[in-house]
């Protein structure tokens, strides 16, 4: 029978009777016919779209990627290294769509012909092991002898076998011990500490006689045994009592520290002739020239990877200054420590306090030379009295009343109030200047002034105008007036300078736009009442008149400035340090565009503080890694005004005019005792140099007053 034939279209059923009369050539389409053309019909969804032929034909281009469209386009990560989230460009772009561990080899692979000739081999052994057993497996007798039964070995699994213990290999190890610390020790021997030492060893001797007969006595008078040890006992005690007092007097502390003074000069003898008596000639062939001379570098083990944070001379004790640490750098906080060292002994702090934050600032009072004002890095302000051994302020503000929210920059004395009160005003990054008054049992704050944010619109005549934005600017410097009390000026982390006054707490006097980077310090000039610099990160330091919007110098030190003084001989002189581990030193009356000494001081450090010692030719500054080094200023960097006059008298007039440099009335009379020609000469020199730096910067003579 022949097969049905079925349509992939159409389908129809074909009887046996009509197959027939198709093969027989019969059949004439009547009785109904069975058999039926194919017809095609194509089916279409309803929601299929008619195209015409020109579109059917139209040719797309599809594009295979290996770009995953569900990864993450904006995975942000944060770089230790830069200090700042990166957006990272490598994503995963492998998607995964089925993954099944099973446990089927291929049996071509290699794992599958070792685990096959594996299951092969057994099938043989067992095999083998099989045909031997019906081959020669012996018939056991069940009669038993009269004598004992033998345990009969396996005689299919059993094998002999010698062995041999295994012996450990041996090794020799040898170990080195540390060698016990040395400590090299310096000491003088002289007259007097030759007879100190035998009259101790004299008092020693007796004392030991005593005792020695008093136990003597005391073993002779049984009765009186316990009466006798007692009496012997308060004596010891006594006498150790007395040499306690004696160890631990004021008297005593202040010999020791004379003492070690005395030891550290003689230590360091080369450098304290340096810093009294020394002063570099080649001064008088190298004109408009300098050098530093390093001294002494003050150090202590407390202050191992910390920062430099504040420098601070003390206004009674030239010798005295102190040194605030903490850390500049957000991610590496920790405690800080003030530190007050002498000229007279380097070795040794000769007064230390710990704080529980990094100390950020700080400021002797001018009057009160013993109290000295602390910022911190967490907003704190304190007030610490030096002369206390206790480790502990006088004074400290809390978050009740009142302290500063972000690190206080800066903290500087003022003059008493009308009731007397001691008080000092702080800066913070919160935006606050605060004034701190010294009650009797805690410090009362006042806002001066909140920094508001300013910005600058250029108008149609390229006019800029001030405008005011909605927050805060990070205070991070300030400086007063010294003359016009109220008057002081703010440098911002914006990079804006304020001017402002303590009467108006609401605007600004003047804001000057010079900086574009956060300024780190602003001075006033000590002579010249208009004049102040300022000292930025943008490597610029700048000198202002505080009637000009522009500024009159600007000075680009290659590297970021730490910090500028002005110093206090001298109107035209100031220095900056910079992070490079430089010291710039500028004179302008010499050079306008140049520094008079450019010297590197430190090594793989940045140099963060830097002042000037009030009355001698010093200069200390400190780096990043807790060092301060004391630099001596050669003869061409601390001239005055009246130096220049006599040297330009005895270059001019010969002998005759330098004996009338030499011997000025006014000097004559101040040698005499007469106060009124001192202080004669004192205000002609300082108009004198008011009137040079005027006449460096071009300034009106006229509008100078």
């Amino acid at each position: 029978m022949a097969p049905k034939k079925v349509s992939k279209r159409h389908s129809t059923e074909v009887k046996p009777e009509s197959l027939e009369k198709l093969r027989k050539g019969t059949d004439n389409g009547d009785g109904g016919s069975t058999w039926v053309e194919p017809t095609t019909v194509i089916v279409k969804p309803p929601d299929q779209l008619n195209l015409t032929e020109k579109e059917l034909e139209q040719e797309f281009t599809r594009v295979l990627s290996a770009k995953d469209p569900v990864a993450p386009q904006n995975i942000v990560r944060f770089s230790f290294k830069e200090r700042l989230y990166k957006l990272d460009p490598s994503v995963e772009q492998c998607a995964q769509h089925f993954e099944m561990e099973g446990n089927l080899l291929h049996r071509e692979s290699e794992d599958g012909k070792r685990i096959v000739a594996e299951v092969e081999a057994r099938k043989i052994a067992e095999q083998r092991a099989v045909e031997m057993a019906q081959m020669g497996a012996p018939e056991t007798s069940t009669e038993f002898s009269g004598g004992e039964s033998k345990k009969l070995r396996n005689q299919f699994n059993y094998s002999e076998r010698a062995c041999q213990t295994f012996n450990q290999p041996l090794r020799e190890r040898a170990t080195i011990t540390e060698p016990p610390p040395s400590l090299t020790i310096n000491c003088q021997v002289n007259q007097w500490e030759i007879f100190d030492a035998y009259v101790e060893d004299v008092e020693r001797q007796k004392l030991l006689k005593e005792r020695a007969a008093s136990q003597q006595q005391a073993k002779k008078s049984v009765a009186n045994k316990d009466d006798a040890e007692h009496d012997h006992d308060d004596g010891d005690m006594k006498e150790g009592a007395k040499d306690a007092d004696i160890v631990h007097s004021a008297a005593m502390s202040r010999s020791l520290k004379i003492m070690e003074r005395m030891v550290n000069q003689n230590t360091w003898d080369e450098i304290a002739q340096d810093y009294k008596y020394w002063d570099d000639q080649s001064d008088s062939f190298k004109e408009g020239e300098g050098t530093l001379l390093p001294l002494w570098k003050f150090w202590t083990e407390k202050v191992r990877r910390k920062h430099v944070t504040a420098l601070c001379w003390n206004p009674e004790y030239n010798d005295l200054f102190a040194v605030g640490y903490g850390s500049y750098d957000f991610m590496k906080q920790g405690s800080g420590v003030i530190c007050c060292f002498s000229l007279k002994n380097p070795s040794h702090p000769e007064y230390s306090f710990t704080t529980e934050t990094g100390v950020m600032c700080l400021d002797f009072h001018p009057q009160h030379s013993s109290l000295l004002a602390v910022g911190c890095y967490d907003g704190t302000v304190m007030i610490f009295d030096i002369r206390n051994k206790l480790n502990k302020p006088i004074f400290y503000s809390t978050v009740k009343n009142g302290k500063h929210t972000d690190p206080v920059w800066q903290v500087s004395w003022q003059e008493e109030d009308l009731a007397k009160n001691l008080n000092f005003f702080s800066i913070s990054s919160d935006g606050r200047v605060t004034l701190w008054t010294m009650s009797k049992s805690e410090l009362q704050y006042t806002d001066v002034m909140e920094l508001k944010l300013v910005g600058i619109t250029h108008g149609p005549d390229d006019n800029s105008e001030e405008t005011s934005l909605v927050g805060l600017a990070g205070g991070s410097c300030f400086d007063f007036h010294g003359s016009s009390e109220h008057l002081f000026v703010v440098g911002t982390e914006e990079g804006k300078i304020h001017k402002c006054s303590k009467a108006y707490n609401s605007q600004y006097l003047e804001t000057y736009n010079g900086h574009y980077m956060s300024i780190y310090a602003v001075r006033w000039n000590k002579f010249h009442p208009r004049i102040f610099l300022t000292a930025s990160a943008d490597w610029t330091v700048k000198i202002w008149d505080h009637t000009q919007k522009q500024p009159l110098m600007s000075f680009d030190l290659g590297n970021a400035v730490g910090d500028a003084a002005w110093s206090p001989y001298s109107s035209s002189v100031f220095a900056a340090v910079t992070n490079d581990g430089k010291v710039h030193v500028f004179d302008l009356a010499e050079n306008k565009h140049e520094p008079m000494c450019d010297q590197k001081v430190v090594r793989k450090s940045k140099l963060t503080h830097v002042v000037f010692n009030p009355k001698q030719p010093l200069l200390l500054v400190g780096d990043d890694r807790g060092g301060v080094l004391c630099l001596k200023l050669s003869p061409n960097l601390r001239k005055t005004e009246e130096v220049r006059s006599k040297e330009k008298a005895a270059a001019s007039s010969g002998s005759a005019g330098a004996d009338a440099a030499r011997k000025p009335p006014a000097k004559k009379r101040a040698h005499e005792g007469e106060q009124g020609g001192a202080e004669e000469k004192v205000k002609s020199a300082a108009d004198m140099e008011i009137e040079r730096l005027e006449k460096i910067l071009g300034l009106d003579e006229n509008s100078a007053r």
